[in-house]
């Protein structure tokens, strides 16, 4: 899996590109946890280019949104491929993490609530 991050107004963008399972998620949680030692604003993750996720990828999904819970900064995912969101909609991630549909609306909300 590749991650490619940057930034755009107050966030924090993380294009996942490829499969995040038990071989790529701890690469991946290794540079969730490295930003998430100090937060200073939103975070992305733009599941645009992700092509599977699986139990090991949901975990670190699950952990940002309880280390995102007490943060005054909001986490939110995107651009999740049907397939993706299958498995969110499943899982019951989709109760407690907002998706959206793009990136550009993802954005925008979080600069109206900043």
């Amino acid at each position: 899996m590749e991650t490619e991050i940057s930034r755009m107004d107050n966030a924090t963008i993380f294009d996942l590109k490829g499969r995040l399972d038990s071989r790529t998620a701890p690469q991946f949680e290794k540079q969730v946890q490295d930003f998430l030692h100090s937060p200073d604003c939103h975070l992305v993750l733009n599941f645009n280019e992700l092509d599977y996720i699986s139990s090991a990828g949901l975990r670190i999904i699950l952990n940002t949104a309880k280390a995102y819970k007490s943060s005054p900064y909001c986490f939110v995912t995107c651009c999740m491929q049907d397939h993706v969101q299958e498995v969110f909609e499943i899982s019951g991630f989709d109760s407690f993490i907002t998706i959206y549909q793009n990136l550009d609306d993802s954005l925008e909300q979080l600069r109206a609530s900043s």
